[in-house]
């Protein structure tokens, strides 16, 4: 009880340490004006997690309020706030980095290889999401809600162009038994899908159609109607009777089902 933590960020590439009482996350080199934004209730529990005493990581830490702030070094700093929450600062810096990084054919780019499982083709960087483009055009479409601003619409409307490219040229379609279109959160060789990925994409997709209007939403309404028709006639194949299949390996690849 009232113990006295000290949490430091300090500008480096170390990603996170705890020491006694002191917390240390890397921030990473800063040479420019730029916002950062913290948790320090996260930020502490992390540190404390990674402590080799039990009783330490087991504390219930609830701070009761920050003594001190201190700056060490040399540098510029400029408008330092704590406030209870800063969740609308980090919604809108997340829309904004969505705009700026979007590409020309409309979607994110997933840096990093994946390997889904054995059987499967793995992903290069480069490959994107279903389920990420989905998010995303939900992130936008409640930016723009929110501001009226139509770079915000006008990104999530262009996000819409890989639902409608096969997996196989750069896009997140997929098809089942040449019958029914699938938004592959992993648009893998063979095709995966993954249930749950693509219910997150419908999510998106649902949202910019309601909020588009019946011209410009037109081809989010056609891809969403599409998807929850091929969802309803495909769902019973993840239904296993006391649970559900997160994928259709077993059919496309002859294995054992992935069980959710």
């Amino acid at each position: 009880k009232n113990q006295l933590f000290t949490i430091h960020y300090v500008t480096n590439t170390q990603l996170i340490a705890f020491h006694n009482h002191d917390v240390y996350h890397g921030v990473g080199p800063r040479t420019a004006w730029s916002t950062l934004t913290r948790d320090l209730l996260t930020d502490l529990k992390k540190g404390v997690g990674l402590s080799n005493t039990k009783a330490v990581r087991q504390t219930k830490i609830m701070p009761k309020k920050v003594v001190r702030l201190v700056v060490k070094g040399s540098g510029f700093l400029d408008n330092v706030t704590i406030s209870t929450t800063a969740h609308t600062a980090a919604f809108f810096a997340a829309s904004d980095w969505l705009v700026r990084n979007q590409d020309a054919k409309g979607g994110w780019p997933i840096m990093v290889t994946r390997k889904l499982g054995e059987g499967f083709k793995a992903l290069e960087p480069g490959w994107y999401s279903a389920m990420a483009q989905g998010q995303a055009i939900s992130t936008l479409v409640r930016a723009y809600l929110l501001t009226k601003e139509q770079v915000y619409l006008g990104s999530a409307l262009r996000a819409t162009a890989p639902f409608k490219l096969p997996s196989e040229k750069h896009g997140v379609k997929a098809v089942f038994m040449n019958k029914y279109d699938w938004y592959e959160e992993y648009p893998t060789t063979p095709s995966s899908f993954v249930l749950n990925g693509f219910i997150y994409s419908l999510l998106g997709l649902y949202d910019l159609k309601e909020t588009a209007g019946e011209k410009q939403g037109k081809e989010a309404r056609l891809l969403y109607e599409r998807g929850m028709d091929y969802l309803r006639a495909m769902l019973p194949l993840y239904d296993t009777g006391s649970g559900s299949i997160y994928d259709l390996r077993h059919f496309m690849l002859g294995t054992a089902p992935n069980l959710t």
